[in-house]
């Protein structure tokens, strides 16, 4: 057994770092691109993966992304950045293919390709080292960050610290289990799989007598599709269960969309915290539903199979939640299932079950252990973050200027945008005006069509949304009407 690698904090006079990011998804790598040509800037992004991969396991061929093109690392805070999906299109030359092919929704994997070309030539990535602890250290006025350098065996090779003024945590989401399910998920034996391992388990699913996937979103709906498509005729042999009323679409309306724009984060973000709370779990179908095409495709499918007489057997079935599920003997699923509107219970008996049941935001509580007496918090105990994205740490921290910038950890804070990939640039540029004082990528002082809430007059600005103090003395857009 080799010994254990011995730490090698980084010395006291080593000039601390300007930015440390936690994580490299696509949130953090756009924050790196828009940072790397800010050269007065020392950064450094560290992950724990030896390479960047984005949902590999769903990477399905012909599985498109739910935002235009235009959504990339950069393009909406610098589209002259030379991190853009265009010029990375440029440097394959496969601009005039892309012009041809007239497509504003790029497939999920050559978004992948995309974000991997960014991380191979981004300097500031280290791959392969696993962050550890994050502390303040009061006595340098700095936050230490320790890290492990891990092997090619992802074994820990070597021990190390550097100092920051600024952290942004990246460390996205894992996947959600709910809780009838989980000792079966984590047993081996017969596949009860989250979605996110779909392409690794493709083939035991393919050739399973019958196929159960759960899950009303996106992903439950490209999967039962790929399983629809690539089961025999006749002997389909899937059921397709959901807790929502409905295979619904997702809301794609122009001004529906605009739920996802900087104005309607800032509007979000000044509401006071119960009515947040109150708007979000209604949201769902801004985020959650199924997009057309896709529905029309299952539809489509589904159809060109009674051609010839007789219906597929595939049963699709929403409204339904999992009560229990245990295994028959050793080759079997056995579901419990209620439909709430019946107000019935059944049981279904299944080979295999693909879990589409999304995502939970990756815990923090280990990693910040050493910031937990700095950091302020709600009603319901999760972290307060201000409009720039940063933690609301003790005032001991923050008169420094140092802070801690999240990305996609602030639904409850900013709404529904968060985790889209629409406004990974928008908030990447927020983060760097912010950190740096300056303003290397102004803003828009409008983003929507739509005014959320009421504005007060301001003959200076007619078009700037100016929101006022309500009566809790919070930043709100609610203001008395002069009649």
């Amino acid at each position: 057994m080799s010994a254990a690698p011995t730490p090698h904090p980084a010395p006291p006079t080593e000039a601390p770092r300007d930015l440390v990011g936690i994580g490299i998804g696509p949130f953090n790598l756009s924050l790196a691109a828009l940072a790397y040509p800010l050269t007065e800037l020392d950064t450094a992004f560290f992950e724990q993966r030896p390479a960047f991969h984005w949902h590999p396991g769903l990477l399905i061929d012909g599985a498109t992304l739910q935002v235009p093109f235009l959504a990339d690392l950069v393009t909406l805070a610098d589209p002259t950045s030379q991190w853009t999906f265009l010029n990375y299109l440029k440097t394959r030359e496969r601009l005039f293919p892309f012009y041809f092919a007239e497509r504003f929704h790029i497939q999920r994997a050559e978004y992948d390709a995309y974000c991997r070309w960014v991380s191979e030539n981004l300097p500031e990535l280290h791959f392969s080292h696993q962050v550890d602890a994050v502390r303040w250290n009061p006595e340098r006025s700095l936050f230490e960050v320790d890290f492990t350098q891990l092997d090619s065996d992802g074994e820990a090779e070597a021990l190390g610290r550097t100092y920051t003024r600024n952290v942004a945590l990246g460390v996205g989401t894992e996947p959600f289990v709910p809780e009838p399910l989980r000792p079966l998920a984590d047993a081996p034996g017969v596949p009860v799989i989250h979605s996110a391992d779909y392409l690794a388990h493709r083939d035991t699913l393919l050739t399973a007598d019958h196929v159960t996937v759960i899950g009303s979103g996106q992903s439950g709906a490209e999967i039962f599709l790929d399983l629809l498509r690539n089961r025999p005729a006749g002997h389909e042999k899937i059921h397709w269960l959901a807790r929502t009323e409905a295979f619904a679409p997702m809301e794609y309306s122009k001004l529906g969309l605009e739920h996802f724009t900087p104005d309607y984060s800032r509007y979000f973000h000044a509401l006071p915290e119960r009515e947040r709370d109150r708007l979000v779990p209604g949201q769902w179908q801004l985020h959650k539903g199924i997009d057309a095409d896709t529905i029309a495709a299952i539809h489509e499918e589904l159809y060109q199979r009674t051609l010839h007489g007789g219906w597929p057997d595939a049963t699709l079935t929403p409204g339904v939640s999992v009560r229990t599920a245990g295994r028959v003997a050793t080759t079997k699923v056995e579901l419990h299932l209620e439909h709430r509107q019946q107000g019935t219970r059944s049981r279904l008996t299944t080979d295999a079950v693909v879990l589409a049941t999304g995502y939970q935001e990756r815990p923090l509580g280990q990693l910040l252990a050493g910031l937990d007496p700095y950091i302020r918090r709600d009603s319901a105990e999760r972290p307060r973050i201000d409009e720039h994205f940063r933690l609301v740490l003790d005032d001991s921290v923050t008169s420094t200027g140092c802070h801690v910038y999240v990305q996609n950890a602030e639904r409850h804070t900013h709404g529904v945008g968060a985790p889209d990939l629409g406004l990974a640039a928008w908030r990447s540029a927020t983060i760097l005006n912010s950190l740096t004082g300056k303003d290397p990528y102004p803003q828009p002082q409008r983003t929507a069509f739509t005014s959320f809430g009421l504005l007060a007059h301001d003959t200076r600005d007619p078009h700037a949304p100016r929101p006022v103090p309500n009566q809790a003395g919070e930043r709100g857009t609610m203001v008395k009407l002069q009649g």
